[in-house]
């Protein structure tokens, strides 16, 4: 039998994943829409077939861009990722994209506004934008080269992805330049509903996961771990996001129970940054395309992106 106390906390945890359900699905239908709309006018080939060319600097500069505006699944970022490096672009031009786009992307910054607001959204996307930029002209002048794998990445059907070619197996396929901006538009909202279905379970966990956190787990447990009295909150966060990883749509109200808690905006962006971008999926596929010490590259930057996006939150901004 239940007793008070935990009554009273399921309740108010049951409260809170109504709310967050009313904040968040409207706000995720709309960026569902404009995910469907990313494919549509910017298919995976098409924005491989952009960024070939490009040097170091400006090229960062579009490839960051791009990865903020394609939010492709890791299926399908992987493909483009290889198809760039086989077609002869620099390492750190295709770094830009690679960790642009999971932390910068439509889903992101319209939960984001819902969750925190403007001001704080804004500082977000300039921050991660700009470490995604420099994290590419870094990890491009360390002599990495050598460490990309000569391998084959397959789509889920067991296709392989041609030299320099990419192949969609997330949902959508390859835009038609010759349909019409209606014909775009209605495709981008079968997309989108297609989108919110396969990735409302992921939010849904995220707002249970979210819910019992704000309404079950004492408050002390959680400040203990991620609070200002712990030296090590921000880098412990940016490590923690990763095995906790479902999904970036269930990641962000997991975040907001935590802001909720009274943990600083600045540890629970870390958090989030840390399980976007060094999730266990996407290291698996990410294996598949990098040697052992580039894949260790990547994740210590992922990581550290966290902890500098977390330290200059809770120190300079807010």
């Amino acid at each position: 039998m239940l007793t008070p106390s935990l009554t009273n906390a399921l309740l108010d945890s049951w409260n809170y994943f109504l709310h967050l359900a009313f904040l968040l699905v409207p706000l995720f239908i709309g960026a569902s829409f404009l995910v469907g709309l990313a494919q549509e006018y910017l298919p995976p080939e098409k924005v491989e077939r952009k960024l070939r060319g490009h040097d170091e600097g400006t090229g960062n500069v579009a490839a960051a861009g791009l990865g903020a505006v394609t939010p492709f699944c890791s299926c399908s970022t992987v493909p483009v990722l290889a198809g760039l490096l086989r077609a002869g672009a620099p390492l750190g031009l295709a770094f830009s994209f690679l960790l642009a786009s999971p932390l910068v992307n439509e889903i992101a910054v319209l939960l984001l506004i819902g969750l925190f607001g403007i001001e704080v959204t804004v500082w977000y996307v300039l921050i991660t934008f700009l470490a995604a930029v420099l994290g590419g002209i870094v990890i491009g002048r360390l002599g990495l080269a050598d460490h990309v794998k000569e391998v084959h990445i397959t789509d889920s059907t067991g296709q392989t992805v041609a030299d320099g070619g990419t192949v969609d197996c997330c949902a959508g396929g390859a835009a038609n330049t010759e349909q019409t901006h209606r014909q775009h538009f209605e495709s981008a909202a079968r997309e989108a509903w297609s989108f919110f279905v396969d990735t409302l379970p992921y939010l849904v966990l995220g707002m249970v996961l979210g819910a019992l956190i704000h309404g079950v787990v004492p408050v002390e447990i959680v400040r203990t771990v991620l609070g200002p009295e712990n030296p090590l909150s921000v880098p412990l966060a940016a490590l923690v996001g990763a095995p906790v990883y479902v999904s970036l749509s269930g990641m962000l109200p997991i975040a907001a129970s935590l802001s909720e808690q009274g943990i600083a905006v600045g540890t629970v962006l870390a958090f989030v940054i840390g399980g976007a971008g060094v999730s266990i999926p996407n290291l698996i596929l990410l294996n598949k395309l990098f040697k052992r010490r580039l894949l260790l590259v990547y994740a210590g930057t992922v990581v550290t992106i966290g902890v500098v996006v977390g330290v200059v939150f809770n120190f300079l901004i807010v």
